[in-house]
């Protein structure tokens, strides 16, 4: 094939393409991620150790005590929170996979931040920022109440 055969050839071909001839095209929502990873991070959570939010004093993990949960990874200061975790991962997780929780309550998501954290009857929420957080504490059950109701129909939104 020659040359200007082969650019007649793809100069066609491009033109068939953009103007959707000989080919379908379909475009499809996708769905926000289960679990809040920040951009250009691998890590869910901030990288901290989810079990050290129930001792009260939150800290970062380590790359080497770490666990793979409903597709996220998460990072563990030691062997035995990883074992914790791994024991019954539903009890350390946070809710609504880690996105904002008053945001969540509102029906829509935002980036949760894990330092902004509150548990609560033994459940782990974060938020946004210190002044969505200060909004969240007017209401918490209320606010989780709605969120519980809109949660997980907000990642299609």
């Amino acid at each position: 094939m020659t040359i200007v055969k082969l650019v007649r050839t793809l100069s066609l071909a491009a033109g068939l393409a953009i103007a959707g001839i000989g080919a379908t095209a379909t475009v499809a929502h996708a769905d926000k991620p289960a679990v809040f990873v920040e951009r250009f991070q691998s890590v869910a959570a901030g990288g901290y150790d989810l079990t050290s939010f129930f001792a009260g004093t939150p800290v970062r993990g380590n790359a080497q005590f770490a666990a793979t949960h409903n597709g996220a990874t998460y990072h563990f200061v030691n062997a035995a929170n990883r074992a914790r975790f791994q024991a019954n991962p539903a009890a350390f997780t946070p809710q609504y996979g880690g996105y904002c929780a008053w945001a969540v309550s509102q029906g829509y998501t935002a980036p949760g931040r894990p330092q902004h954290w509150r548990v609560v009857d033994g459940k782990l929420y974060f938020n946004y920022d210190a002044g969505v957080q200060r909004k969240w504490e007017r209401d918490i059950p209320g606010f989780i109440r709605s969120a519980n109701e809109n949660w997980p129909t907000v990642l299609r939104r």
